[in-house]
């Protein structure tokens, strides 16, 4: 469990690291100009995490503040969009869905070197393993039911209605998921090849649900993505919307629910525990109360879905391990990020195993 945060990142902050620092002064004036009620001094330093981009803490006297940006060097069509996160996040603020307050987004490169937004720091709490070890076992499956509540809900937002309805094509998501991440990992040639990765870029295609609803998608639904309240189960803000858009619900609760299958240590999964003795849900029951808040009888496909969703978060690995053979990786641990993409890699190839 970390200390309270309004971005994607760790808890804990760290001087600016001296590839990610900014002009302050900059910084200051534009804060000045475009977010009502910002006044100095202003101190600024960096969360320790934060995968993919960079995150600070932005603190004055009277409120603190959290600024996401694009990463320096050179980046990959389409990546790092916080653009995107500011949009969804400010749609979603008119709505009841637990988001942090958005106050303005700079797509000028020359205020801090890329492009950048500006919201509140919510103040929560953060756990990053989803059996919520620091929580009474008795308390566990609440929090674990506030997760799928939180997602179930935003499955069920009328995007067309809080002006997303040009946010994302509907239909054919994971297809274009699948096209979008293999071409990816295929153009990062520094990166290196995966046999089982590859084996996924002609399988997955081939294999398509029939299923194909449209909703509003996080894109990395998972518990240290969100902030819950300080003493009760229950999400106040979901964070980290720059994978998010118009796609299959299901492909996104899978996304989700494929903690059931992932080891301890990789996205803070849940394979191998003692789910009865921890207090927590086991799989069928958690599909079973997500179908039951989106009124689904099951999800026919859910193999399917998460060797998707795995092989997706294989390709984003492998982009970490890329980044940090450039030198452009935004947290200090990427590297060790990127050794797990083999990893991830062979558990999605798995999953297909009941399909082939």
């Amino acid at each position: 469990m970390a200390d309270a945060r309004g971005g994607k990142s760790a808890g804990a902050t760290v001087p600016v690291r001296a590839q990610h620092r900014l002009d302050e002064v900059a910084l200051r004036n534009w804060m000045e100009q475009n977010v009502t009620g910002f006044a100095g001094p202003m101190q600024i330093d960096q969360f320790s995490g934060g995968q993919s981009n960079p995150t600070y803490r932005l603190r004055t006297p009277g409120r603190h503040y959290v600024l996401r940006r694009k990463p320096p060097g050179e980046l990959l069509k389409g990546a790092h969009a916080v653009e995107r996160e500011a949009r969804v996040m400010a749609a979603l603020g008119q709505t009841d869905f637990p988001v942090p307050v958005v106050h303005g987004l700079c797509t000028d490169d020359s205020v801090i070197g890329s492009w950048f937004f500006v919201m509140d720091m919510v103040d929560g709490r953060i756990f990053w393993d989803a059996s919520f070890p620091e929580v009474p076992q008795a308390e566990r499956a609440a929090y674990m039911d506030a997760m799928n509540a939180t997602l179930a809900a935003l499955h069920g937002i009328d995007y067309a209605a809080i002006g997303l309805g040009d946010y994302g094509r509907p239909g054919g998501y994971v297809v274009r998921q699948i096209e979008r991440w293999s071409k990816q990992y295929l153009a990062d040639e520094l990166a290196g090849r995966h046999p089982a990765m590859d084996r996924l870029v002609d399988w997955l295609p081939a294999h398509l649900p029939a299923s194909d609803a449209t909703s509003i998608t996080h894109g990395d639904f998972r518990v240290d993505n969100m902030i819950f309240h300080p003493t009760e189960p229950r999400v106040i803000a979901v964070l980290d919307w720059e994978l998010s858009t118009l796609g299959d619900p299901l492909a996104d609760f899978a996304y989700h629910a494929m903690m059931y299958r992932m080891p301890r240590d990789i996205l803070g999964g849940v394979a191998g525990l003692d789910l009865g003795a921890t207090g927590l849900p086991d799989e069928a029951a958690y599909v079973a109360a997500y179908c039951s808040r989106t009124g689904r009888a099951g999800i026919d496909d859910l193999d399917f879905y998460i060797a998707f969703n795995m092989f997706r978060f294989a390709a984003i690995l492998h982009g970490i391990k890329g980044r940090a053979a450039r030198g452009t990786a935004a947290s200090a641990d990427a590297q060790a990020m990127g050794e797990r993409f083999a990893r991830v890699a062979e558990l999605a190839w798995e999953q297909t195993a009941s399909m082939r």
